[in-house]
């Protein structure tokens, strides 16, 4: 009995208490986290890039 009156306090809580955001917010929000993460790659990439040219000299060294 516990598990059912868990499952209806949670479809009301769903329901009724959250906040869901609207179609602008959530567009909003998706274009911000694919440029964040757009922005993210390219810095990992660039420290990358520099790394292994650093790497090709010192080894280019010896």
């Amino acid at each position: 009995m516990k598990l059912v009156e868990n499952l209806k306090e949670s479809y009301n809580e769903l329901v009724y208490k959250v906040s869901w955001p609207t179609a602008k917010e959530l567009s909003k929000s998706s274009v911000l986290v694919l440029v964040a993460s757009i922005i993210l790659a390219l810095i990992v990439w660039l420290m990358d890039w520099c790394f292994e040219n650093l790497m090709t000299l010192v080894y280019g060294l010896f």
